[in-house]
């Protein structure tokens, strides 16, 4: 018996989208990046991009649990000397691009530093808002919330 190893050309894709009103950050970016790699597959080769398009609304509205909103922060270089910006996830959440808390979870969770990783991160698509411009690609909508009670964390 052989092992069987899929071929970028046979792999085909879906369109996934998750709705992230009251989710928790670190569960949601942890089922994201697994469907991103493309892992919940029966057929996933490790070296092959396998994995769906996901698409993310209301990042806005994620949850994040125990001080995190507060002490959580997030680091950012200008490129100029002396340049290092820091933010906390509530200032993030709170500001003018609050998918980007989303979108450092689930980068975070992918390999690092290769050229799959960037592949494959390239598919997730994160608005802060309930709208996006995917309906075209007839995406699937997967109740992540409900999955499990510890996925929704309570107000």
């Amino acid at each position: 018996m052989q092992t069987y190893s899929a071929k970028p050309a046979e792999v085909t894709t879906k369109w996934v989208v998750i709705d992230a009103e009251g989710v928790v950050v670190g569960r949601l970016a942890s089922y994201v990046a697994l469907r991103l790699r493309g892992k919940h597959r029966a057929d996933y080769t490790p070296h092959v991009d396998m994995g769906d398009h996901v698409v993310i609304v209301n990042a806005d509205k994620v949850r994040l649990t125990g001080r995190k909103l507060r002490d959580k922060v997030y680091h950012r270089h200008t490129g100029y000397p002396g340049g290092i910006k820091t933010v906390t996830a509530g200032a993030q959440l709170a500001g003018r691009f609050p998918e980007r808390v989303l979108e450092a979870a689930v980068l975070r969770m992918l390999p690092k530093e290769s050229s799959l990783a960037r592949k494959q991160f390239s598919k997730l698509r994160v608005y802060a808002g309930p709208t996006h411009p995917h309906e075209a690609q007839t995406p699937e909508v997967i109740d992540f919330k409900s999955r499990n009670p510890k996925n929704s964390k309570a107000a």
